[in-house]
């Protein structure tokens, strides 16, 4: 993880600082246009992602979206036209709709509804 946060820093991507345990496992920086970066430890991305190959590591881009129904709607899409799905739509812990599908190259690319407070739950902490 720290590998990772210092390569995209020394790019210009402003990547804030995580407490024990979560520095070695999640990192996550905003970008313009409702982008965003998530750096994952394997053992923490194959909580939230069942396709993840948990012995790896690596980035997420991730892409917000304002509906619930919208995230469903564009994986469905993706998947139609021969993408790979790696976690299909779902509730996910901090509140919002989610899911991941791997691009081209096989980056994990996640589509994010907007997050609703009341939907919010603790993960398990990554080991």
């Amino acid at each position: 993880m720290t590998a990772m946060v210092e390569f995209y820093r020394l790019l210009g991507v402003e990547i804030g600082d995580a407490s024990a345990p979560w520095d070695l496992h999640h990192r996550s920086a905003e970008l313009s246009h409702g982008v965003d970066l998530d750096l994952d430890s394997g053992t923490f991305a194959h909580q939230w992602n069942q396709g993840w190959d948990a012995a790896t590591s690596g980035a997420v881009l991730g892409f917000r979206v304002q509906q619930r129904a919208t995230v469903d709607t564009l994986y469905d899409r993706l998947v139609a036209a021969g993408y790979v799905g790696q976690q299909p739509p779902y509730e996910a812990f901090w509140g919002a709709r989610y899911a991941l599908v791997a691009d081209p190259d096989g980056n994990s690319v996640g589509v994010m509804s907007a997050v609703d407070p009341t939907l919010r739950r603790l993960p398990q902490a990554p080991e």
